[in-house]
């Protein structure tokens, strides 16, 4: 690694750790603050004056500020008396004292940050004070609005749709918007779009960024913006009548970033600084990751005046597409009208014709040296059409300004000189930034693009990093294959960018701590390394330990580095050796962990709660219900461990359930069409998903309405029947378990036997068929076919395995199991009220043994693992079930019981206990009944009443203790019976709810006999307070309150709350019954399929067998086939190609009803109506135009006809009758379809280049020349171009040294016309310069697909270039080539040309140079030198090329196409040289 990776990793860590301190340490607002403003102090200046000249006729100083604000030193400096004041020399920079937030009063979006700026400030401190400080996320585009900075009128519609657009296209990209920043013209308007989105959206972190550029000195009420520590914030009120010459801010923007030249009222400060900015910006790389493609600018045109123009003229030089808008009036007018005109016809004369109708009375103030520089200005403008787009309202297909935006940017994009795929992968790239699906649908997807899967995976990936599920689709729709696009990197990948904060990666960083803390290893400075099996292990968590891991750990592999205080997860390169040398994914994955792509996408997705992107993937899973099943249970899982019960946990149960659905529409689904197939799918073990299967994942996921599908339950019955038929009636079974020889009488039907009746019937059919057909073949293959996977030796039970089957079956183990606890209870009854002596009877020693069967039989189940749950999970799901909780409790009482029955000190304490545990014997005896279709969801509503009247009870005994100790504290004087303080307080009260009222509450009813005067008599309760006369002393009035209270609450109130709980429940309960017991109906029957077939106690031989077999035998347990079926892998796929078929089946009905929906309909209708306002608007629009039209020609034709009638009166006659005022629309269409045509032919007839603004390599300006004006032929009596000789260029020749005076300029002049400078300019001499062109060719193979050419890299202008240069006397080559090939090679070359092998000279003459002047131009001679590919030179240059990288030069063999970017006359040579080989291009 190097320095500079090792600096930013550095600097990475040091920042994550400083954020990580500054959330522990909670620092608070003031001292943010004061990093803030340290931070700004010393970053960012402003500019003041320095030096005070006073103006006489202002009485202020030239910089225009006042005397009273200028520092003390700048009133009388030492250091500047005598000089005339200069701006650049007479101001200082000094630490800013303008920034901190801003607030606005009024609606909308009211609050934003500022600063004041130095106009030397580095773009680089702007930007990092916007990304850092301000904590803007950096933009996926820049839009630059320009234009009028005066207040101008707008269309109403035109209005609209800007504001609509502007607005729509910020929103949906995350772009930022840049203008001036003043409440003036086009920023204005900028302004309102915001503020009408800020009233109409209330979500605060979806606000539209509006970055305001504006000079300082400009600014009106900027007084109450100065502070030296920041204002916090600073309050800005909007004054415009007050304002004069300044400007006040626009309220509407978020972000000001005010630029300070040290003076005051002047305008335009801030142009150089926003270009700089904009620059800086379209430099940054778009997104987080490094795509290559940079952040795109764009520019907005409205309105506008000369400023504008050159905004526009040095955007387009950058590259920077423009979008102007038609019907904004002035210098955008004149751009729209011309925009589709050759350059040849956009003249002098119609600009000024243009200039005189848009622009008025500002007409009269311009100058004709203006006219011609604008002139030049827009012509060039318009040799770059695919950097411009006008936007008219009312041409057809431009209807949303948003639109043309994205249209200019990717129209840019296109036509640059990166062509090929590169180019339409970047345009994919900005599409898929802006999130603009319609874009890419219609600009970029069509029928003349061709994708490749590899093309699309760096936009896949974009897509789901940045959560854009619309775009993920539409790739996928357009040629994405997940099997080549998910591979191990890209999983990695993704699972690098989890959403931050999210429970699984801190559950991924908690596993890795602990990993680490057990293995010992200390942890490696900054990184944290995790690996994909850090993954599977936390998937695994979520689904259940009875899971496989799905991706199994692998061999040595590259590791996931995730950093130490950030959660966030990083991958080495792709192009390390350690990547190099992993296994292909097959090998990696192995059996267990088989690789789905879909299931991978699927999984990354839920495990975010990405409810949109988790449904695109779920369409492209094989195992789709196993995967909607899984779904439910991690969302579950993570829904309970999440650590806020808000929002997020509501969302993921919300999408559980959801999934839930999907898995119960796809089964349906199967389940109409083939109903065995369907419960295959419920058994069948998932390779994908930790090989279980659907119906253990829906169990565990507590999926109860999956479970209670008629399939699912269907499946549950077969198994429950066991070989028995489905609909062999009760009344047979349980006859045939009392005489089991009518098991061979047909009295009953086996599966097996129905099997064979229909797979009889079957082939009888068959036959038939065939006896009709007459053909055999087809039939007996479509059998085959058909039955295959279903198919086995079917033939009838014999005897032994008739009788196995029927006991063996859980219905029939049931029934026993039924007798055998009737049994069970009948004799404990027995013996507790018949038999139960001191010694035990045989009777008693049966229910002991009987007793030892049954707790034999509970540790088999809390032992018995088939499923693999591990022992903890198993005891774990023992205990959570209610009906364990009373097996373990009714054994631990007769355990107790019998421990001291057994003893005789307390063997009557040993009965009560066992009568106890009678009862709750006889509890048990409930879950017995849960089978019962009929009682079984009595059951359950009775466990949810139990649970209600638990709570009941407890505000019960609120009121019941309440009044207890209050009755007991009036009545009886310091009880000290323990008993019947009890009996007082509680028992008495309680019994006062049934009716039971107390006689001692009330003198009438009062009897000395019923109690004992002082507490004496353990039978009797003590009397209450007596008078001398032996009757009570309480205030009996209070008693009876009390009482009456009492019941009030206790009897009214509390028990009427209980019944309508009572009834809430059951009405609650009720809806979900059928539901509830169908789904706790599984356990019944597992229990009961896995249990011995023998009832107590006779199981215990069966134990005795298991035991052997477990633990002498060693032998493993076996699986149930009827729960976990393993299929081939045949088999395997036909069946999940069959769901596959089925969910789409699913899926379309589900769209087809939510087309037909009432939602559905009524949104249809709200955009149909939508849509017929904008049109009916337009309509009215156009009818007011047109009206006024109508107008204007009338008054037209009565002012022609007038002046007809005054020449006739004049008596002048024509020969001709005076033409018709109507215009034929045939020839209106006709003239604008010859001006197009004449667009698409027209070729530039003079030079452009040498025509430039700027020249190179110094500051001096050409003098604009309009494409009229080139010719010498041509008057321009104004053409004053400057003089500029180079002085860096090799001296002239003494012959030529006379020419240097300007009256022998005149001498040498430039054959293609003015270039709007004299002199030398930078070329070596007057006249002629003449360069030679050498194009060295080769094939690139043997087949000639291709011709290829040698070419330099130019650097500066970012093409490609033929190395070519000027020619020493008496070579045949420029001396460039030597300094490229070395001159071993170039020797060699030499020698080539000399022998003059396959030359051709395909070009010479003039070159449209950028360095050419009026007297001075460069001529080229280019040569064509083929070389054969076999020969010794080739393989020279070959090596010299692949070479190259190191040297100051990039050389490289590049193809002879229009494709590769070159120069304009270099494009010709190498068309010249591709008809040369036989090539067109």
């Amino acid at each position: 690694m190097g320095e500079p990776a090792l600096e930013c990793r550095l600097v990475h860590t040091l920042a994550v750790s400083a954020a990580k301190t500054s959330r522990c340490l909670s620092l608070s607002p003031s001292f943010q603050r004061g990093l803030f403003t340290s931070w700004v102090k010393d970053n960012i200046k402003k500019k003041e004056c320095c030096f005070y000249s006073e103006d006489p006729s202002k009485g202020v100083c030239k910089c225009g500020y006042p005397k009273v604000h200028h520092a003390d030193d700048a009133i009388k400096p030492d250091e500047f008396i005598g000089e005339s004041w200069d701006k650049h020399r007479h101001t200082r920079e000094v630490p800013t004292d303008a920034f901190g937030d801003i607030t606005f009063g009024g609606l909308g979006q009211k609050v934003g940050k500022y600063v004041r700026a130095s106009t030397d400030t580095s773009p680089d401190v702007i930007y990092q004070l916007m990304t850092e400080h301000w904590k803007l996320c950096p933009p996926n585009l820049l839009i630059s609005v320009t234009g009028g900075a005066k207040n101008f009128y707008l269309k109403p519609r035109l209005e609209e749709m800007f504001r609509r657009g502007l607005i729509k296209v910020a929103q949906t990209t995350g772009a930022w918007i840049l203008t001036g920043g003043t409440h003036t013209g086009v920023m204005k308007h900028v302004g309102k779009a915001v503020r009408d989105y800020a009233l109409s959206n209330s979500y605060t972190d979806d606000q539209v960024v509006a970055i305001g550029v504006a000079t300082w000195g400009i600014v009106h009420n900027r007084h109450v913006l100065v502070n030296p520590e920041g204002c916090f914030p600073a309050r800005y009120s909007l004054n415009e009548q007050s304002q004069g010459r300044l400007s006040c801010l626009d309220v509407n923007h978020s972000h000001f970033v005010l630029v300070d030249n040290g003076m005051h009222g002047c305008y335009g400060v801030e142009i150089a600084l926003r270009s700089q900015l904009e620059k800086l910006i379209s430099q940054q790389p778009l997104g987080n990751r490094e795509s290559g493609v940079k952040i795109p600018v764009v520019c907005v045109v409205l309105d506008g005046g000369p400023g504008t123009l050159d905004t526009i003229y040095n955007a387009m030089l950058n590259g920077t597409p423009c979008v102007v808008l038609e019907g904004s009036g002035r210098l955008a007018d004149v751009i729209a009208h011309v925009a589709e005109l050759p350059v040849s016809k956009v003249t002098l004369a119609l600009i000024h014709q243009l200039m005189k109708r848009f622009f008025r009375q500002e007409y009269k103030d311009f100058k004709d040296l203006k006219f011609i520089e604008w002139t030049k200005k827009i012509q060039d403008i318009l040799r770059t059409p695919q950097l411009l787009s006008v936007f008219r309202i009312d041409e057809e297909g431009q209807n949303d300004v948003d639109i043309a935006i994205l249209k200019a940017l990717l129209k840019a994009s296109r036509t640059s000189d990166s062509l090929g795929s590169e180019n339409w992968e970047r345009q994919l790239e900005l599409a898929v930034a802006w999130n603009r699906v319609d874009i890419a649908k219609s600009e970029i997807f069509t029928e003349e693009s061709q994708w490749k899967s590899s093309d699309l995976h760096q936009a896949m990936l974009t897509a789901l990093v940045s959560h854009k599920p619309e775009f993920a689709k539409l790739l996928l729709e357009n040629g994405v294959c997940l099997q080549e696009f998910l591979g191990l990197d890209t999983l990695s990948e993704l699972y690098a960018h989890l959403q931050p904060g999210c429970l699984f990666l801190r559950r991924l960083a908690k596993r890795l701590q602990s990993d680490k803390g057990r293995r010992g290893q200390p942890e490696p400075p900054g990184r944290r390394r995790m690996s994909l099996c850090h993954v599977s292990a936390e998937v695994r968590h979520f689904l259940g330990s009875f899971t496989a891991p799905i991706y199994p750990p692998p061999p040595p592999r590259p590791r996931i580095e995730m950093p130490k205080d950030d959660i966030r997860v990083t991958f080495p390169p792709k192009g390390s050796t350690e990547l190099q040398s992993l296994p292909p994914p097959e090998a990696e994955r192995g059996r267990e962990g088989v690789q789905d792509p879909g299931r991978d996408l699927f999984l990354w997705a839920i495990v975010q709660n990405r409810k949109e992107l988790a449904e695109i993937a779920w369409e492209q899973c094989g195992d789709s219900m196993c995967a909607a099943l899984a779904a439910s249970k991690i969302l579950k899982k993570l829904a309970q461990e999440e650590d806020d019960e808000g929002d997020e946990a509501d969302r993921m149960r919300e999408l559980a359930d959801h999934y839930e659905k999907q898995a119960i529409g796809v089964f349906s689904e199967c389940y109409s069409q083939d109903e065995p197939r369907a419960q295959k799918l419920l058994i069948r073990i998932s390779p994908s998903w930790g090989r279980t299967t659907c119906l253990r994942l829906a169990l565990e996921a507590d999926n109860k309405s999956f479970v209670a599908q008629a399939g699912v339950q269907g499946l549950l019955t077969k198994i429950w029947c066991g070989e028995l038929a489905v609909d062999t009636p009760q009344w047979k079974v349980l006859l045939c378990m009392l005489f089991f020889p009518l098991i061979y009488t047909g009295l009953i039907t086996f599966r097996r036997d129905e099997d064979i009746h229909k797979e009889t019937q079957r082939y009888e059919e068959i036959r038939n068929m065939e006896n009709v057909t007459g053909s055999t073949c087809d039939a007996k293959m479509k059998y085959q076919i058909h039955d295959y996977p279903d198919r086995v030796d079917l033939r009838p039970l014999k005897c032994v395995s008739r009788l196995v089957s029927f006991f063996s079956s859980p219905l029939v183990k049931f029934y026993w199991n039924i007798v055998s606890y009737f049994g069970f209870l009948w004799l404990f009854a027995f013996v507790l009220m018949v038999d139960f002596q001191t010694q035990p009877s045989w009777k008693e020693y049966l229910l002991y043994v009987w007793l030892a069967s049954l707790v034999s039989e509970e540790v088999r189940q809390l032992f018995d693992d088939p499923d693999g749950f591990g022992f903890r999970r198993k005891a774990k799901m023992y205990i959570n079930d209610l009906w364990n909780i009373l097996d373990v409790l009714s054994i631990i009482l007769f355990l107790i019981g019998l421990a001291c029955r057994l003893t005789t000190t307390v063997f009557y304490a040993g009965k009560v206990i066992l009568c106890i545990d009678f009862i709750v014997f006889c509890l048990r005896l409930m879950a017995i009944f849960t089978i019962s279709k009929t009682l079984g969801p009595k059951i359950i509503i009775v466990r949810r009443m139990m649970m209600d009247l638990f709570f009941f009870m407890f505000l019960l005994s609120i009121w019941v203790v309440a009044y207890g100790v209050a009755k007991q504290g009036i009545l009886i004087h310091n009880e000290d019976r323990l008993n019947w303080i009890i009996r007082g307080a509680v028992y008495e009260p309680y019994l006062i709810i049934f009716g039971n009222v107390p006689t001692n509450i009330d003198n009438v009813e009062f009897d000395m006999s019923t109690c004992s005067v002082n507490g004496t008599d353990p039978l009797r309760p003590k009397c209450p307070i007596l008078n001398a006369n032996n009757t009570p002393a309480f205030p009996e009035w209070l008693t009876i309150i009390l009482l009456c209270v009492y019941l009030l609450f206790a009897n009214i109130l509390l028990l009427n709350l209980l019944i309508a709980i009572f009834n809430y429940t059951f009405q609650e309960v009720q809806d979900n019954t059928d539901c509830i017991w169908k789904f706790q109906r599984y356990e019944l029957i597992k229990e009961y399929h896995s249990r011995p077939a023998p009832p107590p106690p006779f199981i215990l031989l069966s134990h005795l067998y298991l035991l052997i077999k477990r633990m002498v035998l060693r032998r493993p347990p076996q699986r149930h086939k009827q729960f976990r079926e393993e299929l081939e892998q045949s088999e395997e796929e036909e069946l999940l190609s069959w769901e596959a078929f089925m969910k789409d089946n699913h899926l379309a009905n589900s769209r087809r009803d939510w087309s037909q929906s009432m939602e559905r309909r009524i949104q249809d209708t709200a955009d149909r109506v939508g849509v017929m306002v904008e049109q009916l608007e337009a309509e009215r629009d156009m009818a007011k135009r047109m009206a006024h039209l109508e107008a204007q020609v009338s008054q037209s034709t009565k002012a022609l006809q007038w002046i007809i009638d005054v020449l006739k009166a004049k008596g002048y006659q024509s020969k001709e009758d005076a033409p018709s005022l109507s215009l034929s629309g045939k020839g209106k269409d006709s003239d604008q379809s010859e001006s197009r045509e004449e667009l698409k032919r027209e070729r530039t007839r003079y030079h452009v280049n040498a025509r430039r603004f700027h020249y190179p390599g110094s500051t001096v300006e050409r003098f604009p020349v309009p494409e009229e004006k080139v010719p010498w032929e041509v008057e321009f009596a104004s053409y004053n171009p400057p003089i500029y000789n180079a002085v860096n260029t090799p001296s002239v020749q003494t012959e030529q040294a006379g020419h240097s005076d300007i009256t022998a300029l005149d001498k040498f002049r430039n054959p293609e016309g003015r270039t709007g400078m004299k002199g030398r300019g930078a070329l070596d001499q007057l006249g002629a310069n003449l360069i030679l062109d050498p194009v060295l060719t080769r094939w690139r193979d043997s087949g000639r697909s291709a011709l290829e050419f040698l070419a330099v890299w130019d650097e500066k202008e970012a093409i490609w270039a033929i190395p070519g240069g000027s020619v020493q006397e008496g070579e045949p080559l420029p001396e460039r080539l030597e300094r490229i090939l070395g001159r071993k090679l170039y020797e060699q070359v030499k020698a080539r040309v000399g022998e003059g092998a396959e030359i051709n000279k395909v070009y010479e003459g003039y070159v449209d140079d950028h360095r050419n002047t009026d007297n001075a131009w460069v001529e080229t001679a280019a040569l064509n030198i083929h070389f054969d590919r076999r020969g010794l030179l080739m393989a020279d240059l070959n090596r010299m090329a692949e070479t190259s990288m190191a040297s100051a030069e990039l050389v490289r063999w590049q193809e002879v196409s229009s494709k590769t970017p070159v120069c304009a006359y270099q494009k010709e040579v190498l068309r010249r040289v591709g008809e040369l080989h036989g090539i067109r291009i």
